[in-house]
């Protein structure tokens, strides 16, 4: 189990270079780095990782925007340390689902280094979960398709055909679920794009579509995907479809 955590917080506070020195006692690489998303952005071989101490929660509301979009986009564990009322203004700005532990202050820097040993072990099991992109312009969609495959599979969303390509650009997935029909950049251009890319060319593609008649399906099936698949689907069905997938992918390896 790899054990770092980029440890989010005043250069200058006490308790931040107590939690650190904590932590590294307990054999965690730390990364420190101050609430700046510039600072972050430019950061290479970062930590997935982070732990944010929270200080002038006013002044951190945007911080925590900019992350909680990076935990849909990017492969990230979040855990916060605050009091109670800055834990509550957080939240209003990112879910808690989007959380991997909230730690009350004033907190026991012992236990933390015992709880953030259990956040490192659940990332190393999500990180081993194979990677779906969804990509559809349909926001609740979205959210309804991750909602149905995150407990077995890790999975990215993106809102349009050109956020897709650049989604790519910087990270690596097993599947993309694409939407047929989408404004300004549609389905089959996207897969178009990907295909004359050698880096995304091999990545297997399904089709999203709401259109289920024979011609429909014809022009579908004329673009090669993985397969198509129904938004009307229960969701049983569609879990089950990637399910098979994937399990035939372990058997093209042999």
């Amino acid at each position: 189990m790899e054990k770092r955590v980029l440890l989010i917080g005043s250069e200058k506070s006490f308790m931040v270079t107590s939690i650190a020195n904590e932590l590294k006692e307990g054999g965690f690489e730390v990364i420190r780095t101050i609430p700046d998303v510039t600072q972050i952005e430019r950061m290479e071989d970062k930590p997935s990782v982070y732990l944010i101490y929270i200080e002038n929660v006013d002044d951190m509301l945007e911080f925590f925007v900019y992350l909680k979009d990076k935990t849909v986009e990017d492969d990230i564990s979040v855990s916060v340390i605050g009091s109670s009322d800055e834990i509550e203004k957080i939240l209003a700005k990112v879910s808690r689902d989007r959380l991997a532990a909230v730690f009350e202050r004033p907190v026991n820097v012992k236990e933390l280094g015992r709880q953030m040993i259990a956040v490192v072990e659940q990332e190393e099991v999500r990180l081993q979960k194979k990677k779906i992109l969804v990509v559809d312009d349909d926001g609740t969609m979205l959210r309804t398709i991750k909602s149905w495959l995150s407990e077995k599979y890790q999975v990215f969303m993106v809102n349009s055909g050109m956020n897709a390509i650049t989604f790519l650009a910087k990270n690596k997935v097993d599947l993309i679920l694409l939407d047929y029909e989408m404004p300004v950049t549609t389905g089959p251009q996207v897969l178009e794009m990907l295909r004359s890319e050698s880096e995304t060319s091999s990545i297997p593609v399904m089709f999203l579509t709401v259109k289920g008649d024979k011609e429909s399906v014809m022009n579908v099936l004329a673009l090669k995907p993985e397969k198509y698949l129904l938004k009307t689907m229960p969701p049983a069905e569609l879990i089950a479809n990637i399910d098979e997938f994937f399990e035939k992918q372990k058997y093209k390896k042999y």
